[in-house]
């Protein structure tokens, strides 16, 4: 069985991030990218507000130039998909693609956080074309223009509030005939002249042509069906953290998202180190992503001298 110094699982801003340092530090890590190379953020189009590129960068070639990056300092990238996990004891064990098991002496969890979309098949159509789940990633781009999001929650008063700041009219499709926020949030959005909540109301098709979204068919609880004209579709209904391979050994917390120790990225097991979105569920962001990779591979680099 293979024995790998520093494993990495993930290939996002905090994977590549951490194999960046990893390979610097000489850990020779491995990195299995799994099944979305480039994580949550390739499904976005351009990203104008990482660091260091004043014009902004295509999301797909932001992940690339990370990538190509970490393999040109050493990291040996790999395209398998993690099958299992055994964290019970060292080195541990970890099942690649149901055929190859590996044995990592130190191992770095970034396997991100999955937005929860409705299902539409008009919502993938038009995701990266209008259709987004990051306002803060994305709202820039609508400007003055008219937007809609979907939830009920505290994200969803954030998301909204956030956009009013931007565009014309922010319309929020709330299924029920309350929030489901804190009242401070509820306030808050009630005190924007420019939110209009839809009460009651279900997306039925997120509509649009080549150019993009155009608006989206609604249905209220009533049964009335009608269209709103919007150019951005906002869904605010949760991410999921992808962490269900480890939840039988690393503490998470009621929603999944992996628990750290303090200001690390320790988590539960000695020698587990974990980053990214699949350990924030507060700010979910490539630079915070890609710093908490950082702090993962300074963390294992120190667990690993110690032993």
């Amino acid at each position: 069985m293979e024995e790998i110094k520093c494993l990495i699982i993930g290939g996002g801003p905090a994977g590549y991030t951490a194999a960046i340092y990893a390979s610097r530090a000489g850990l020779s890590p491995v990195l299995y990218e799994g099944m979305e190379p480039g994580g949550q953020l390739t499904t976005t189009t351009v990203v104008e507000n990482y660091p260091g590129f004043r014009d902004g960068i295509d999301a797909n070639q932001l992940m690339e130039v990370m990538r190509a990056q970490a393999q040109r300092l050493g990291t040996d990238i790999r395209r398998g998909t993690v099958a299992r996990a055994d964290l019970s004891s060292r080195p541990f064990r970890i099942l690649v693609d149901e055929k190859e098991e590996v044995a990592a002496r130190a191992l770095i969890v970034a396997t991100g956080a999955t937005a929860k979309y409705l299902g539409l098949p008009s919502e993938q159509k038009f995701k990266g074309l209008g259709v987004s789940a990051c306002a803060t990633c994305d709202g820039f781009f609508y400007r003055k223009k008219d937007v809609a999001v979907v939830g009920g929650g505290d994200t969803a008063c954030e998301e909204a509030t956030y956009l009013a700041n931007l565009c014309n009219k922010v319309y929020m499709i709330v299924r029920r005939d309350v929030f489901r926020a804190s009242t401070a949030m509820q306030e808050k959005v009630r005190k924007t002249p420019n939110i209009e909540v839809l009460w009651n109301c279900n997306t039925q098709e997120v509509l649009g042509d080549a150019s993009g979204v155009t608006g989206a068919r609604l249905i209220r609880k009533d049964g009335k069906v009608f269209d709103i004209k919007i150019d951005g579709f906002f869904l605010a209904i949760g991410h999921h953290p992808n962490s269900e391979l480890f939840s039988e050994w690393l503490e998470t917390d009621e929603n999944g998202y992996i628990v750290t120790r303090g200001k690390t990225t320790a988590t539960s097991v000695e020698g587990v180190f974990a980053a990214g979105d699949v350990q924030d569920p507060r700010y979910r962001q490539a630079v915070t992503a890609a710093a908490s990779g950082c702090m993962a591979a300074l963390d294992a680099e120190k667990y690993l001298l110690s032993q």
